[in-house]
């Protein structure tokens, strides 16, 4: 009579304790896995022999090495504009010139006088301030009329020109920079044109009151930089001669070559990281690459050819010293090796290990993502090959 009950309540207890099983279960893994979605995984790699690389990368804007912002040395109005913007001029070219009349009646003005005061007594001490004084004025009329005239100080192309004739103009001299950009110089004419291409040029309109203070604009397009950001850790693995791969956002597959011709002393902060400025002089400028343009440069600053080298997840250094963990007849050893050259992907070991060894890689893997491996990482368990930021070159196949 009581079979069926006895027999309910061991099917009911039975499913209760697959359910109980299957939550400790899950309790289990989701504990293993740290909480956090992350969880550790070893592979096996190999000691190889190759080349390490390691460098670093910033971004920064194509920027002239030379460049001016010229104005008149005199007042007046303008006359004539000789050039247009994105026109490439020499050394010497005049550019412009304002109306000279008034100029050269100052002139004839001073000489008279001059010559007046030069017959006078000069041997006197009121004869002799009489002359210099009259020679003075003709100087200044002399060079108030050169002033006049607007000429290139070096060889570039006019990218900006904020006049135009009939159109008044301030004289104040030009100022140059070495970075590209303009100084400050007296103000200009109403409208004008710009050009902010290297090999090219665009016309438009722009105002006295605009960000050029000078009457015209000239850089230097033979010779371009980029000035990047580095943060104070990759600064202190710049010198001044190392070699620089630069790529252009706009441009793709178009890469450069440059070096590094300057590392800044003065940094900048920004959100609590504070960087220093580097100047990459591009060695050949390809084709299409313009002032402006956005360029990532990439900075080797240290190399080591033919070297024995394991991936750098592989590395632990704590005091000073690097272990590395080997796999010997299915056990697990840990050795302690010399290191060289770190790079993001490979590290040089000097000492402590053989080509062909096996050594363990502990990675992080990602349970929100799925992958598995450290970034810049080796996958697969073989010997890790080929180049890269930071990476390697020679020596095996990435498996």
């Amino acid at each position: 009579m009581n079979w069926p009950f006895q027999r309910r309540a061991l099917l009911v207890n039975g499913a209760l304790g697959v359910l109980l099983a299957g939550g400790a279960g899950i309790a289990y893994l989701t504990l293993g896995d740290g909480g956090d979605g992350a969880s550790a995984a070893t592979r096996v790699s190999q000691v190889a022999r190759g080349t390490v690389v390691s460098s670093v990368s910033a971004s920064g804007s194509v920027e002239s090495a030379k460049s001016r912002s010229l104005s008149f040395g005199a007042s007046g109005t303008v006359a004539k504009i000789y050039v247009k913007a994105g026109q490439k001029v020499t050394a010497g070219d005049v550019l412009a010139k304002l109306d000279q009349t008034e100029a050269l009646e100052s002139v004839e003005a001073a000489r008279a006088n001059l010559a007046v005061a030069s017959e006078g007594d000069t041997t006197s001490e009121k004869g002799y301030a009489s002359y210099i004084q009259a020679k003075n004025s003709y100087n200044s009329a002399l060079r108030s009329y050169q002033g006049t005239v607007l000429k290139a100080p070096f060889s570039g192309t006019v990218t900006t020109i904020n006049g135009t004739v009939g159109g008044s103009s301030s004289g104040s001299g030009s100022s140059s920079s070495g970075s590209g950009s303009s100084g400050s110089s007296g103000s200009s004419g109403s409208s004008g044109s710009s050009a902010g291409g290297a090999g090219g040029s665009s016309s438009g309109s722009s105002s006295g009151t605009s960000s050029s203070s000078g009457f015209m604009e000239l850089v230097d397009t033979k010779h371009l930089q980029i000035e990047g950001q580095f943060t104070e850790a990759d600064t202190t693995k710049l010198k001044t001669g190392q070699t620089a791969s630069v790529t252009f956002d706009a441009l793709t597959g178009t890469t450069a070559t440059g070096k590094v011709t300057a590392v800044g002393l003065s940094p900048t902060t920004t959100d609590n990281v504070v960087k220093f400025p580097a100047t990459i002089t591009l060695t050949k400028i390809p084709s299409g690459v313009r002032l402006g343009q956005t360029a990532t440069v990439e900075i080797t600053v240290a190399r080591a050819e033919d070297v024995l080298y394991v991936p750098s997840a592989a590395v632990r250094t704590a005091g000073g010293q690097s272990t590395v963990t080997v796999v010997r007849n299915g056990k697990q050893e840990t050795v302690q090796v010399e290191v060289g050259v770190k790079g993001d992907q490979g590290t040089e070991i000097k000492s402590g290990l053989n080509e062909g060894d096996q050594i363990a890689v502990t990675s992080t893997t990602s349970g929100t993502t799925g992958n598995t491996g450290q970034r810049n990482g080796f996958p697969g368990g073989g010997a890790p090959g080929g180049t890269g930021r930071g990476g390697l070159g020679g020596g095996g196949g990435r498996p």
